[in-house]
């Protein structure tokens, strides 16, 4: 039987987040007359039970061993049905989701990506949005803690250089001719940043659509955890060197 075609595909990977993962779905289970399905993807083995009776269409996929960022969204990518493909961590959470209003600067025809406005629980303009890294800027961030925005967000539509992976909406087609995601060269971060690059390369355009927001519960695993300052170190030598 063939499966109803849907607007949008939501991808959430889980490392053992299902409380965050479940206040995510009860925020989507309470949005009306929108189309879309959710594609979750546990990446090691945790309880489920959370998981259970919502009535929006949501497939799980089972991971024998842990995989990367990535992967693990490619092969969502692969069994998702949907005009739209969005990466959505698992520590956002949505009051409200106007899928046509986010996905509005597609019509345009020469956009790849577009991104939600980002807010903290208390409110503010999280740096979601960023021009390209470049050596300079990240010794500024890391060794002067210089974290400014580099984008003046308002109400229009933005074209941006790159937008944080915690919430991107792809053009189906789009994210299929740039080959999704290179998790070759990125286990973990920065995959972001290189898919967003590749994007403007083939010409088309990377935009912030602040008509739409969510909120960042954010986690910020990269400060804490030394195995993921490690991938987030790595992961940016990659991308500055071409490596």
């Amino acid at each position: 039987m063939n499966l109803p075609v849907r607007k949008l595909t939501i991808s959430i990977v889980s490392h053992g987040q299902s409380h965050l993962i479940s206040n995510l779905l009860h925020d989507l289970a309470k949005l009306r007359g929108e189309s879309f399905e959710v594609i979750l993807t546990i990446n090691i083995p945790e309880n489920e039970l959370l998981y259970q009776d919502f009535k929006f269409p949501l497939r799980i996929i089972r991971n024998n061993y842990p995989k990367g960022f990535g992967e693990n969204h490619n092969v969502a990518f692969e069994q998702s049905t949907a005009d739209y493909f969005s990466v959505v961590n698992p520590d956002i959470r949505i009051a409200s989701l106007n899928i046509a209003a986010l996905t509005e600067p597609f019509k345009s025809g020469n956009v790849g990506a577009v991104a939600p406005l980002v807010l903290s629980p208390e409110g503010k303009i999280e740096d979601s949005a960023r021009q390209f890294p470049t050596i300079p800027k990240l010794l500024k961030r890391i060794l002067l803690g210089i974290r400014k925005s580099e984008y003046e967000l308002k109400s229009e539509p933005l074209q941006v250089d790159w937008v944080a992976g915690m919430f991107i909406v792809f053009d189906r087609r789009v994210f299929q001719a740039v080959g999704g995601f290179d998790s070759d060269r990125f286990f973990m971060y920065y995959e972001d940043v290189d898919i967003c690059r590749r994007i403007g390369i083939k010409g088309w355009k990377v935009i912030v659509n602040p008509s739409v927001s969510v909120v960042h519960l954010a986690q910020r695993a990269s400060r804490k955890n030394l195995r993921h300052m490690r991938w987030h170190i790595v992961s940016a030598f990659r991308f500055l060197t071409g490596l």
